[in-house]
């Protein structure tokens, strides 16, 4: 079935995904508009989060100088997938950054975020296989 995720307003899973490797999965019906899930984990001066990104995607950059690391600590939405028609959005407040919903998530659906990764970084290639993929996870 997967492992639950802890820090969750609804009951989340992670488990296989035909998009890559693993992803998180609505256990529950997810009504638009709510929020999920925080996004956590070591917060990280640039200084410190240039080296981490070498082969590592869970860096999500809050501002030119601080990034959150999911990959250490972080509550399981590290492992949401990027999809070019998302499902779930990054909300930020404050200090606090939220996976909430853009739409009805149906009980047993993939979460999944649109990355979108500057355009002036090295193209990485996109597998989401929707209709309207980009066929990169940088915007255009």
């Amino acid at each position: 079935a997967g492992k639950p995720l802890q820090g969750a307003f609804f009951r989340l899973r992670t488990g296989p995904s035909r998009i890559h490797r693993f992803g998180v999965f609505a256990e529950e019906e997810i009504g638009a508009g709510e929020r999920i899930i925080g996004y956590t984990g070591e917060r990280v001066s640039r200084r410190r989060w240039a080296p981490r990104t070498e082969g590592r995607t869970y860096l999500l950059r809050l501002n030119a100088y601080w990034a959150i690391d999911g990959s250490a600590g972080g509550s399981g939405a590290e492992l949401i997938n990027h999809c070019c028609t998302p499902n779930c959005e990054f909300h930020f407040a404050g200090e606090e950054v939220w996976i909430r919903s853009l739409r009805r998530i149906a009980a047993g659906e993939e979460l999944l975020l649109d990355y979108n990764f500057s355009k002036r970084a090295a193209p990485t290639a996109c597998y989401c296989g929707a209709a309207a993929c980009r066929g990169t996870i940088n915007r255009k």
